[in-house]
């Protein structure tokens, strides 16, 4: 049964929010193909887009479930505080410069 939410006389669905099993539970009968897209939809009472898109990412995602996936490099923080304290520079001085020369309302 589908909950429908009436809102000014206008139906809405509510919008549902699966748990990680259920989809990967939806993913694998994808990944079977013993049933058509329709089937499933009918099964599942899901669009055909929303179990294509959890099927693609069942299969990026399996090689990380064996350790087939690197980790991910760690960012080095030194350059980027490096850049927001030019950048915060920057801005300050132009802010003063342009109060001095009037073109700038004072905060």
């Amino acid at each position: 049964m589908v909950k429908l939410k009436k809102k000014a006389g206008v139906a809405k669905r509510v919008r549902r929010q699966h748990t990680g099993a259920f989809k990967a539970r939806v993913a694998l009968a994808a990944l079977r193909e013993d049933k058509t897209m329709a089937q499933l939809c009918q099964e599942f009472d899901l669009h055909a887009n929303q179990i294509i898109e959890w099927k693609r990412q069942l299969l990026e995602r399996a090689a990380e479930v064996f350790g087939g996936a690197d980790p991910p490099k760690p960012v080095d923080l030194q350059p980027l505080h490096a850049k927001i304290g030019q950048l915060t520079l920057e801005n300050d001085f132009l802010e003063r410069a342009l109060t001095k020369a009037g073109l700038l309302s004072a905060r």
